[in-house]
């Protein structure tokens, strides 16, 4: 019979009891914890321990931590964008050490951002739909090498992945567009910036119209087209261009 059990050491221990308290609701989101020093004297260990055992919960997306006076440790919102930032740090290795394949990355977000496409348009908002439509009218007023412009796409694909209802989805997009950052990598010409923008509008048309076939058929379309550009900067400039990494995917 084995009667032995695992024996946590303090930071687990300390680690293990707010993860209950935040997973039972104990604590709810936005709550602030106590203090280091107040969690410290009701768990009788020392402020290291709390604060080794905080930094754990962090990397697992569980709280926040914001420095300052008025600062503290936060339980996370599960939304996609929390979840999505547990997912990224566990992928960025394997992205930037070239672990993962331009062509594994392609096909996961073409896996993934397809059916979120036909989603959005099943789930959009009125106020989901504006938001949208108001990244596209922003890309449209500004030239393909403003510096905003990798932040515009990223936006425009995460909030179609938001409005999937779906927040495994939509971390999973969120992670690996983040991670991937396709229009870092484009060089991107004026006649490519037209069309993504001509694409952006027509993905937003079909969702608007809550028509989900149409929705998918645009995303598809136009992840294809960036896919096609991206292959042929990485087979022109196999070292990825002046002195950028090569990309992951699109």
């Amino acid at each position: 019979m084995e009667l032995g059990e695992k024996i946590l050491r303090p930071r687990e221990q300390v680690e293990q009891a707010l993860k209950k308290a935040i997973l039972s609701s104990k604590l709810g989101t936005g709550e602030r914890l106590p203090s280091e020093a107040e969690l410290a004297r009701q768990f009788g260990v020392s402020r290291p321990t709390i604060r080794e055992a905080l930094s754990s919960l962090q990397m697992q997306g569980l709280i926040r931590r914001v420095p300052g006076a008025g600062g503290g440790s936060f339980v996370q919102p599960v939304d996609h964008q929390s979840l999505g930032e547990v997912v990224r740090a566990s992928m960025q290795n394997l992205v930037r050490l070239g672990s993962v394949s331009f062509e594994e990355v392609s096909l996961a977000r073409q896996h993934l951002e397809v059916p979120c496409a036909g989603l959005a348009a099943e789930n959009r908002s009125a106020e989901d739909l504006e938001e949208l439509r108001q990244v596209v009218r922003e890309q449209k007023t500004r030239s393909v090498d403003d510096p905003l412009i990798a932040e515009l796409d990223m936006r425009f694909h995460t909030i179609i992945a938001r409005m999937s209802g779906n927040r495994v989805l939509a971390s999973l997009v969120y992670a690996l567009h983040h991670e991937s950052e396709p229009v870092r990598y484009l060089d991107l010409s004026p006649e490519v910036g037209r069309h993504t923008v001509a694409q952006h509008q027509r993905i937003v048309q079909a969702i608007g119209a809550q028509d989900r076939q149409a929705a998918e058929a645009a995303i598809s379309e136009h992840l294809a087209y960036l896919r096609e550009h991206i292959r042929a900067a990485l087979a022109d400039q196999p070292s990825g261009g002046t002195g950028r990494p090569a990309p992951a995917g699109v």
